[in-house]
């Protein structure tokens, strides 16, 4: 049985974050920073934690618990020299967080090239933890020059089957940093091991031993077998360097040890994500990896995208921020960078972001498409409809994957008014992915709006339905078609369980009192309409449902001059 990955490693969480011990070594005059220090804690925010955890160490320099918090925040801060100065304030090891400790001063001599300091305290049990330790050793033996020693440490973790790709991968890098690029696209190509686990960085380490072999076609083929399902600017801008270039360049993904333990802190990060591990840990092997080897870019982008998902925004842009111009990541930086804003409220400054983005990089499909998606989302859709056009011009429309475009840009050409457009990007991207359920909805919708070929409508529906019964717009379409084809009967059932399903929806509410209206249960219609207003409709349908709440919606229907029809 394969052990999760997560079992293998230990789980640090700093020096007790709400020791009782701390209630009472604490003065009054420590109390406030503290309590603002917990409550930053708890938030997840860091940068603020670090700051009042110091304020509280200063008052009381010799306490334990407030040198491991500060230590922790820093270190989640990537302030690694930071956190090595405040362990050094601990006035013996403690126990319950020395493993912080030790990570600290692991990254800090990494960092600084002591690999015989970092060895000697692996050997005496004050390393990162096992799997760390042991991967760590064979990049050390690797800058010792011991190859035969780095392989047996790589080897001995690959007997665990649980962590055999991980150690078989890093056997591969330290085999291309030593120049054995054969044995190198040995292990990464399969045919030694077995297939690994993909990821972004092992096709990019071989795309870059394959040149080094001569074999730079076979590296592109790889590159355009990569992009063609995921669009990566910075596999992209990788693949133009590699056919653009006459003579091999040289070898530059990982050649020293310091950049060998960055790449193992970064890949078990990533491999812990995927099992839900704890995203605190994470925060700190993230870091960790960049702390190392600053030029880790990837490592900043896991540490922003691992700050999102803590609801830390703003942690999150200014660690995308750190990102230079120049890298490789810039562009997946700055997409994370302008996500964060839009989730932490700051629309324009996203939008901002992305419009300098799309200028500096018009020709890559996935920066215009993200302004697209921007505008979009600021009701911009006009613009949006440019950005989109100018996306769609960028790739091959007859790829599957892009009817999402088509979609996202026919959403817009509805919002202008514009039907001609719309329906003919929804039938495109139905083209192009036949079954999906949202563009079914939408176009079937659309099509009952235009109160247009509403027994198409109708079927369109039925199959977004079929594919996702448990959605209550989708459900809301079904009973909508069935009202428009004055099926009343009929459409009470789907829309009575597209309320269960969106209770609070006002349109949803809405049609339900239309529905109940037109089978005779006027005073559930009443109740319906007057749920919907509850419901914070748009002002215009809010004055439409108080008129029907007033005179009744056959009247209402009378003034608009469409008798068995409604909105």
């Amino acid at each position: 049985m394969r052990r999760p990955l997560l079992a293998a490693l230990p789980l640090i969480i700093g020096l007790g974050f709400g020791q009782a011990a701390l209630a009472q070594e604490t003065g009054p005059g420590l109390a406030g920073s503290y309590l603002a220090a917990r409550a930053a804690v708890l938030e997840g925010n860091h940068r603020v934690a670090a700051v009042y955890f110091e304020n509280a160490l200063a008052a009381d320099p010799g306490n334990p618990v407030l040198i491991g918090n500060a230590i922790f925040a820093n270190a989640a801060l990537g302030q690694w020299m930071r956190a090595e100065t405040i362990a050094e304030m601990l006035p013996f090891e403690n126990d319950g967080g020395q493993e912080l400790v030790n990570l600290v001063r692991m990254v800090r001599g990494m960092a600084t090239g002591d690999l015989v300091g970092v060895r000697a305290a692996i050997e005496a049990g004050r390393g990162a933890g096992p799997l760390i330790d042991d991967l760590a050793m064979g990049w050390i033996y690797l800058g010792e020059g011991d190859m035969r020693r780095a392989t047996d440490a790589f080897m001995a973790v690959a007997s665990d089957e649980s962590v055999a790709d991980i150690a078989y991968t890093h056997l591969a890098y330290a085999r291309a940093a030593v120049g054995d690029f054969e044995g190198a696209d040995a292990i990464l190509s399969g045919e030694a091991f077995g297939p690994l686990a993909a990821s972004t960085r092992a096709i990019r380490a071989r795309a870059e031993v394959l040149v080094q072999l001569d074999r730079r076609d076979d590296a592109l083929e790889l590159l355009d077998f990569y992009t063609n399902v995921v669009p990566d600017p910075a596999m992209l801008a990788l693949r133009a360097r590699i056919a653009a270039s006459a003579a091999p360049a040289g070898y530059g993904f990982i050649t020293t040890a310091q950049q060998g333990v960055a790449e193992v802190f970064y890949g078990i990060a990533r491999a812990l994500g995927g099992e839900g591990g704890s995203g605190t840990l994470l925060l700190l092997y993230a870091r960790a990896a960049h702390g190392i080897d600053p030029a880790h870019s990837e490592a900043l982008i896991l540490a922003g995208e691992l700050l999102r998902d803590a609801g830390q925004y703003s942690l999150a842009a200014d660690t995308y921020v750190e990102v230079g111009a120049d890298d490789p990541q810039f562009v997946d930086a700055q997409l994370g960078r302008a996500d964060a804003y839009f989730e932490d409220g700051r629309e324009e400054a996203a939008v901002g972001v992305l419009r300098d983005l799309a200028a500096q990089h018009p020709a890559l499909a996935t920066v215009q498409a993200a302004l697209g998606d921007a505008l979009r989302r600021t009701d911009r859709c006009a613009e949006a409809v440019t950005a989109y056009t100018a996306a769609l011009d960028l790739v091959d429309i007859t790829q599957s994957r892009y009817w999402f475009l088509y979609y996202t840009r026919g959403i817009c050409f509805e919002t202008l008014d514009d039907f001609t457009g719309s329906e003919a990007d929804f039938r495109q991207a139905l083209v192009l992915n036949p079954e999906q359920p949202q563009v079914l909805n939408n176009l079937g919708y659309s099509l009952v709006e235009q109160r247009r070929n509403l027994d198409e409508a109708l079927g369109m529906i039925e199959r977004a339905v079929a594919a996702r019964p448990d959605s209550g717009y989708i459900v809301d379409s079904l009973g909508w078609v069935l009202y428009r084809l004055g099926r009343f009967d009929e459409a009470v059932a789907p829309v009575e369980r597209a309320v269960a399903l969106l209770p609070t929806d006002p349109i949803i509410n809405d049609h339900l009192g239309d529905v109940y209206w037109m089978v005779d249960r006027k005073r559930e219609a009443q109740f319906q309409w007057q749920r919907a207003l509850s419901f914070d409709p748009e002002e215009a349908d809010a004055i439409r449902i108080r008129r029907k709440l007033e005179i009744g919606l056959y009247r209402v229907l009378e003034e608009e001059g469409g008798v068995g029809e409604t909105q």
